[in-house]
């Protein structure tokens, strides 16, 4: 997990809380301090995680910070919700970026099992604090949606903010969760737009294949909307983790109802009906040359 949070360089983290009252993003006191009364201190401290996730209790993540002046060697970030301090230290000599310290035995993750909040990280130099940050830490094992559309059964779904649809079309419901539940193959995605709960499902056919959902589990299925509904806005909702947690997405109906034959269980239904009229005039047929021979 570590690792994916390493690749994430360009994933920020929350803004650096600054100490000295200075503009927003600006820290404290670099390792050679400036005078008390001087606003051109520009250290900031991030952490980093995968682009489009949160920070999960458990989870490795990555810090930096930048803006040092020439010659600093090492920082230290402690946390309350750190497994133990991380160290930092220049990219290179007399840089005023940094690296993050992961020689092997080291366990740079949020503590497991430590309850959802907002944390406070510190940056220090032989003894001085040089910025700070706050980590936003979610309940581990939560679901992370990165996306959760609905649009045109025989397009490719669109962007997290899904298009207008028209009342009796149909329609793909795509949902991709990056901390999927183990064991959770179906979801259930209900909302005033169907008649009924439609069922989504992984490694289904509706799967669009896209690279947006690279690394996260991808749920997928059809339906057709209501011929009924009304333009506006109708919500979508779906219960994932067993249950533990709900997720709800927006989407504008709008234009006249889509123009379709009658649906798959109709001409089912119909068909049905034609062969029992068939059946029953030739059994009528049979009955009536019986009764013509018998009266001869």
């Amino acid at each position: 997990m570590f690792r994916n949070a390493v690749r994430a360089v360009g994933a920020a983290g929350l803004a650096v809380v600054s100490l000295l009252g200075a503009a927003a993003g600006a820290s404290a006191e670099g390792a050679n301090p400036p005078p008390a009364d001087s606003s051109s201190a520009a250290v900031r401290l991030e952490y980093h995680v995968p682009q489009g996730r949160t920070l999960e209790a458990g989870d490795g993540l990555w810090f930096s910070i930048e803006g040092m002046r020439p010659g600093w060697d090492s920082v230290e970030v402690t946390s309350p919700a750190l497994q133990e301090p991380i160290t930092l230290t220049p990219v290179k000599k007399g840089s005023t970026q940094s690296v993050q310290k992961d020689e092997p035995g080291t366990d740079h993750r949020i503590r497991p099992g430590l309850r959802p909040g907002t944390y406070p990280a510190t940056a220090t130099s032989h003894g001085r604090t040089v910025a700070t940050a706050r980590l936003k830490v979610t309940a581990e094992g939560s679901a992370e949606i990165s996306r959760f559309v609905i649009g045109p059964a025989d397009a490719f779904p669109g962007s997290d903010t899904p298009a207008p649809v028209r009342p009796g079309s149909d329609v793909r419901v795509v949902l991709t969760d990056l901390r999927a539940a183990p064991g959770e193959d179906s979801l259930t995605v209900t909302s005033p737009l169907f008649d009924g709960p439609l069922t989504i499902r992984t490694d289904s056919s509706d799967d669009p294949g896209c690279k947006c959902d690279d690394g996260g589990t991808v749920y997928a299925g059809r339906t057709r909307l209501r011929d009924d509904l009304s333009k506006g806005r109708y919500t979508l909702t779906v219960v994932s983790h067993h249950g533990q947690q709900t997720t709800k997405q927006h989407v504008a109906v709008a234009g006249e109802p889509a123009a379709h034959g009658p649906s798959r269980v109709v001409t089912g239904a119909v068909a049905a009906a034609g062969v029992a009229l068939a059946v029953g005039g030739v059994i009528a047929v049979r009955r009536r040359s019986r009764k013509t021979a018998a009266s001869e």
